[in-house]
């Protein structure tokens, strides 16, 4: 959760959004999977709940709750789109938190596909270029732990839903891996 949490806060300061604007992409970052604590299946819907739940007891502004709300309603691949600066914020630094360190299984025997993309990722970079208005994810992987092919079987919708968060943004949006520009 830190980790999404401190990208999306950096996508936004990089790009010059104020300094409220920056601290809420960091809430909606730490909070955006809670969800799951539920079940994983429209885990972007229930966590948006159950945020919203959280950030009024903490007496938030209701606007600040909505924008929050709607970002971590919207991260999912499956249905989500960027709806504010906020939520293209969150859904670049979450479809970029892909490397090794996220693989908790530790049986390779028994890896399925997401583990063995995770796994074989050795690097994973999400840079802002403010001047070209530029947003580019940088991956390295070990193809003999998983072929390129594997990682766009699972990854193709997600990087797909950057390029519409980086739109959002007034940005393009790049892919690179193993140094080749793919997208």
């Amino acid at each position: 959760m830190g980790v999404v949490a401190y990208i999306a806060r950096n996508v936004l300061e990089k790009l010059g959004y104020n300094s409220r604007e920056t601290e809420l992409a960091h809430i909606a970052g730490y909070l955006h999977d809670i969800g799951n604590s539920v079940n994983r299946n429209h885990h972007a819907h229930t966590g948006a709940l159950l945020a919203a739940q959280i950030l009024t007891a903490h007496q938030m502004e209701p606007k600040e709750i909505a924008l929050i709300v709607g970002a971590i309603g919207n991260h999912d691949e499956t249905d989500g789109q960027p709806v504010n600066n906020i939520s293209a914020a969150l859904i670049l630094a979450d479809k970029s938190d892909v490397h090794r360190s996220r693989v908790r299984n530790t049986d390779f025997a028994t890896f399925d596909i997401h583990d063995r993309v995770n796994y074989a990722v050795e690097r994973s970079m999400l840079n802002v270029y403010e001047q070209q208005r530029k947003i580019v994810l940088e991956l390295t992987i070990d193809t003999k732990i998983c072929p390129l092919i594997e990682y766009f079987e699972i990854f193709t919708t997600r990087m797909l839903l950057c390029r519409r968060a980086a739109d959002y943004l007034k940005c393009t949006f790049e892919l690179w891996i193993n140094n080749v520009k793919l997208l």
